[in-house]
C-alpha cells in the first residue's frame, strides 16, 4: 500500500490583540500554553514546545500531511479564544494575523530553547522587534501597516 509521509517542522509566532499582554497571570499563560499544545495534538500537529509571553505565542510543531497552515491557526486560535474566555477573559481576542516560518531539523532544538527562554528575551527585545527580525531573516517582505494588529 503507498504511502504518503512528511516531516515539516513550522515555527508559529501569533499575538493577541494589539499585543495587549492580557496574559500576565504566570498560572493562565502556563495553561494557555499546555492547552495550545493539547489543540496541536488533536490536530495530528504534534507541538515540540510553545512558549510566550503574556502578548504573544510561539510554538514549534510538526505538521500534518493533509493540513494547511492556515487552516490549523484558524483551529488553534478559535478553539484556544473559546477556552480563554471560559477562563474568565471575556474580552479576549488573537491577532488576526500570524507568521510561519520553516525549521530545519537540525536546528530544532535552538528553536525550542529560543521558545523557551523567551521571557528573558523580552527583557531586550520587543515583540515587533523579534518579528521584523523573522522577517528579514528568512526574506518575508512586509508592510508595517498590515502586520501590527
Amino acid at each position: 500500500m503507498p504511502q504518503s509521509l512528511s516531516c515539516l517542522l513550522l515555527h508559529l509566532i501569533f499575538s493577541t490583540k494589539d499585543r495587549f499582554p492580557i496574559l500576565r497571570d504566570e498560572d493562565l499563560l502556563s495553561r494557555t500554553h499546555a492547552y495550545l499544545g493539547g489543540i496541536f495534538r488533536e490536530a495530528d500537529c504534534p507541538s515540540l514546545t510553545v512558549g510566550g509571553t503574556a502578548d504573544h505565542v510561539h510554538a514549534l510543531f510538526q505538521l500534518s500531511r493533509t493540513l494547511q497552515v492556515a487552516k490549523l491557526v484558524e483551529i488553534i486560535k478559535s478553539n484556544s479564544s473559546h477556552w480563554l474566555k471560559s477562563q474568565g477573559l471575556q474580552n479576549f481576542a488573537w491577532q488576526h494575523g500570524y507568521a510561519c516560518f520553516s525549521v530545519g531539523k537540525s536546528q530544532a532544538d535552538a528553536v525550542v530553547a529560543y521558545i523557551r527562554n523567551q521571557a528573558e528575551h523580552h527583557r531586550h527585545v520587543s515583540y515587533q522587534d523579534e518579528v521584523r527580525e523573522f522577517f528579514k531573516r528568512y526574506e518575508v517582505a512586509f508592510n508595517e501597516r498590515y502586520v501590527w494588529d
